[in-house]
């Protein structure tokens, strides 16, 4: 199933099925209102879901045209969004344009934290931010949703809680991060608000490609209208998104709803590109002692997108514009 929300002047929008191949969508408020409420009651309502949607994607006259423009984040804010950081080539760039080691930890430990989950950006809405001097970045990478998950869950037993797949443009603010990860308090004013993909999809609906608790597709970055990226978001993950939501759940349960995401999707390949300017700074700063890419200006503009085999868009796309914010 695909799943999308439709802005309707509410907080939490509406819920809309979509068919596969993006083109059509249809009401689900008659079976839950919104996505959260559909994953507060899944295994109530799932079978209702599916019916309906596989009514709306064998039937071309249902439905009405789906449009992305018109679409939230499919949780518009959710209880929980714990990004990881599961590809340690990035990790191993970042530390070493610094001259740091990559502690031995981190091969076992997954890096995570805990991101503001109250307010989402839409998919092709603006990034409003106040000042370039902040080092604006995106960050492409690929998100789970998951339903209730137990305290201590393990990994394997985690897959089995993953109801939904979509993607994330984690915007970061680069020039703030040294000063507030000195406090050793982590990160706060330097992750703003987050774009997630007009259409989050269950597991099933990806086929061979979701392997393992990862996804073995590349993810496309436009940055300007020109190539950026197409790292495969299932190669060079370290940590699988069972072992990413083992970590979280190790000390607390994870509510219905709760997002967890893989960090920026990255590959030792150099041929494919990055996901993030940051990454392409550090490259710089390696091989030619200084970074020559600026960070993100007002106007400047990041699309990411991941599309099956033959080529069909499967979440839509996250196309956004930084924008100077005016109160």
């Amino acid at each position: 199933m695909k799943f999308a929300t439709l802005d309707d002047g509410s907080r939490d929008g509406r819920l809309v099925l979509v068919s596969a191949d993006l083109e059509r969508c249809m009401l689900a408020t008659d079976i839950a209102h919104t996505l959260q409420a559909a994953l507060d009651d899944w295994d109530r309502k799932v079978s209702r879901l599916q019916q309906a949607w596989t009514a709306l994607d064998t039937h071309a006259d249902m439905g009405e045209p789906f449009e992305e423009a018109r679409a939230l984040s499919p949780l518009p804010r959710a209880y929980q969004w714990a990004d990881g950081s599961a590809y340690l080539y990035h990790v191993e760039l970042v530390r070493k344009a610094r001259g740091a080691e990559m502690p031995e930890s981190f091969l076992t430990d997954p890096l995570m934290y805990q991101g503001g989950s109250d307010a989402f950006l839409a998919p092709h809405g603006p990034i409003a931010l106040a000042d370039e001097a902040w080092g604006i970045d995106f960050e492409g990478e690929v998100a789970v949703i998951t339903d209730d998950v137990p305290m201590g869950v393990s990994a394997e037993a985690a897959l089995g809680h993953i109801r939904l797949v979509m993607l994330v443009n984690d915007v970061s603010l680069r020039n703030l991060i040294p000063a507030e990860l000195g406090k050793g308090f982590g990160f706060f004013q330097a992750k703003p608000s987050s774009a997630f993909s007009p259409v989050a999809v269950t597991p099933d609906m990806l086929g061979d490609a979701w392997t393992g608790g990862k996804l073995h597709l590349p993810l496309r970055v436009t940055y300007n209208g020109e190539w950026f990226g197409h790292p495969n978001a299932g190669a060079d993950m370290n940590f699988s998104f069972g072992e990413l939501i083992a970590h979280a759940a190790r000390t607390r349960p994870l509510g219905a709803g709760c997002i967890v995401g893989s960090g920026t999707v990255s590959n030792r390949d150099p041929v494919s590109g990055s996901c993030c300017l940051a990454e392409k700074r550090v490259i710089e700063i390696i091989e030619d002692g200084t970074a020559k890419t600026p960070f993100m200006k007002f106007g400047d503009r990041i699309r990411i997108e991941m599309f099956d085999k033959e080529e069909r868009s499967i979440f839509g796309s996250i196309d956004q514009e930084v924008v100077r914010y005016n109160d």
